[in-house]
């Protein structure tokens, strides 16, 4: 029982469960078969279903219901009354067309009222068993009628769904808006998902109204998923060019749609990525984003085949990324368009969809390049000198590492450039034992000015130092951007600068005679502090039952995985396993391991560390 939501346990004798085949296409709930009993026997329906589910027996002799299966003066056991009154004259029916016993299924079907029309009659075995089956009981008759009357209606659903619906505080205008669900009241719509509509490369944005009205022709704002109230950032102010019904495959345009519906949008589209929030009210905080149970894990990247098809492939990907919820595309720091989607089978699909509809060109699939860390290991063995092309400037460096604690924390944001210096330079004097002064004296980090590396100023009374910090800071940002290894981007090193010699004359020591001294000065300085490569490791989460386990750990040591953590979840067979896997490793990884473990295994990958 939830507390807000009420008894959410669905019952067969109340009518939330249904029973049926999808396959051909039939289906009812105890309420349906209740219903034609009760006019029959004249008794109350809702009497009646709570008879057609459970120990209920009818005893025809005495015309008496009892709820004991074998009641004196009775031979043998009677058959509950859900077998007896809606199994039996299912399975009497189903079997009599199968048999082809024409005069009884025909006289069943005219005390049934079934009506077959036109070729229908000719139809014979299977084919006619299904089209009875459908007339008579059909599928999506029973399941709209259960959607209409046992799920509560927006307005009763509204009042205690806001507290999961609504990212802002419990009572403020936009809140009060959706718990009374007012088509007269201020505009709050979801905008779910994007449609592609028949025109090429246009979206149809279609999401639900919880407040108000929303018309053609009328003033929004578009506030995206990094929307913050008050800010600039992923908001638009547009009007909406049409309002449009999607009822199944056709649309009808219409002039409004008032709360409580499903409508689609046009003209919407260019404005939001996947989702986002429409409103008319000023200090609306945003709809909360639909949160999915898979992750994007299996990654390709592609490339155009023909050079001068990229910008058709770049538009293809944002049309992809528009229309899929869970595709997530991105270019890599090695200039790859990425697309990372759920499982091999989603990426096949993805692809498809690209190749035919949104780019419409050809392109070559691959793995992605993994890209790497470059780090120092210990302490530079010697200070490092560089010399200015005109000889008159030096630059001294020596490298050490940084804890890999602290390159987290700046990566997090909270030892990096845009922290509050204070709290930064506390942190760096109690959790990493830095001096005061270092602490201070931190000219920038790097690369793209807030990566996991810095550069310290540790020299003492030098003439014109502050004046080269640009020119050494630029060069910092290009040596860290590209390291001496292998061009990939440092991480986890600290460049004291130990001592510069400047020229006296302005002229002399200038971005181009500080610049390349520095970036050469940084190589040097880590080549000599023992270097090593740092690669991406993904945390995997993989639910498995108790006996697919050896297929998990024999793919985990062919891809040199390692696992570190084992759950049983309590109250199932199945195990919660936790590993640790190279990126580099981890492509084929899902199919490998669904192979292995006969598709039992569920493992979600997620970034972890370096």
């Amino acid at each position: 029982n939830d507390k807000i939501m009420g008894d959410v346990q669905v019952f067969p004798e109340k009518g939330t469960v249904a029973f049926g085949s999808g396959l051909h296409g039939w289906g009812f709930n105890v309420e349906r078969f209740a219903k034609i009993y009760s006019t029959k026997m004249g008794v109350d329906k809702e009497k009646m279903m709570k008879r057609m589910w459970g120990d209920n027996y009818f005893n025809a002799k005495k015309k008496t219901w009892t709820t004991n299966a074998q009641p004196e003066g009775c031979t043998e056991a009677l058959s509950r009354a859900f077998c007896q009154f809606i199994m039996t004259p299912i399975n009497q029916l189903m079997r009599a067309i199968m048999n082809d016993d024409k005069e009884k299924y025909e006289k069943m079907m005219t005390s049934l009222n079934i009506v077959l029309k036109g070729d229908e009659k000719s139809l014979t075995g299977k084919a006619l068993m299904k089209r009875t089956m459908q007339i008579w009981i059909n599928a999506a008759d029973t399941l709209l009628t259960m959607i209409v009357t046992k799920l509560p209606s927006p307005r009763q659903a509204q009042k205690y769904r806001v507290e999961n619906l609504y990212e802002g505080p419990m009572d403020d205008e936009a809140a009060n808006a959706i718990r009374s669900c007012d088509a007269a009241g201020p505009l709050m719509v979801y905008i779910s998902k994007m449609i592609p509509t028949s025109d090429k490369g246009r979206f149809y944005a279609f999401g639900r109204v919880f407040s108000g009205t929303i018309a053609t022709g009328q003033k929004v704002r578009i506030q995206g998923p990094y929307y913050k109230p008050g800010g600039k950032e992923d908001l638009n102010i547009k009007n909406v060019q049409r309002t449009v019904l999607m009822m199944g495959r056709t649309t009808e345009q219409v002039a409004d749609v008032p709360c409580g519906n499903t409508v689609a949008l046009v003209g919407i589209d260019q404005y939001l990525l996947k989702s986002g929030t429409l409103t008319t009210i000023e200090s609306a905080h945003n709809i909360a984003v639909m949160k999915y149970s898979v992750s994007p894990v299996v990654k390709v990247a592609v490339k155009p085949k023909d050079g001068k098809d990229l910008p058709k492939l770049v538009e293809g990907l944002k049309k992809l990324s528009k229309s899929d919820p869970l595709v997530v595309c991105t270019t890599e720091e090695s200039g790859e368009h990425v697309i990372a989607g759920c499982g091999e089978l989603h990426i096949e699909i993805c692809l498809k969809d690209l190749r035919d509809e949104y780019a419409q060109c050809d392109f070559i699939m691959s793995d992605p390049v993994v890209s790497y860390r470059e780090t120092a290991s210990g302490t530079s063995n010697q200070t490092c000198l560089a010399k200015s092309p005109n000889k008159h400037n030096r630059i001294y460096l020596v490298a050490e590492p940084l804890p890999e604690d602290l390159s987290v924390l700046i990566e997090a944001g909270k030892a990096g450039p845009k922290a509050d210096p204070k709290e930064r330079t506390k942190i760096l004097r109690e959790q990493f034992e830095w001096d005061e002064n270092a602490a201070r004296k931190i000219w920038c980090w790097g690369p793209e000015t807030e990566g996991a590396n810095m550069v310290v100023d540790q020299t003492q009374g030098v003439q014109y130092i502050i004046e080269i910090k640009e020119h050494v800071n630029s060069a910092f940002q290009w040596a860290t951007k590209e390291g001496p290894l292998c061009e990939e981007n440092m991480r986890g090193i600290r460049f004291n600068i130990m001592d510069v010699t400047l020229h006296t004359d302005a002229i002399h020591r200038g971005a181009g005679q500080i610049m390349p001294p520095t970036r050469r000065c940084c190589f040097s300085a880590e080549m000599t502090a023992q270097p090593t490569l740092q690669e991406p490791v993904f945390l995997v989460e993989i639910t498995c039952p108790q006996d697919a386990m050896s297929g998990v750990y024999s793919c985990m040591n062919l891809r040199r995985g390692c696992v570190f953590e084992e759950n049983q979840r309590e109250g199932t067979p199945l195990m919660q396993v936790k590993a640790h896997l190279p990126v580099a490793e981890s492509f084929g990884f899902v199919s490998a391991l669904r192979q292995q473990t006969s598709g039992q295994a569920f493992p979600q990958c997620v970034f972890d560390h370096w």
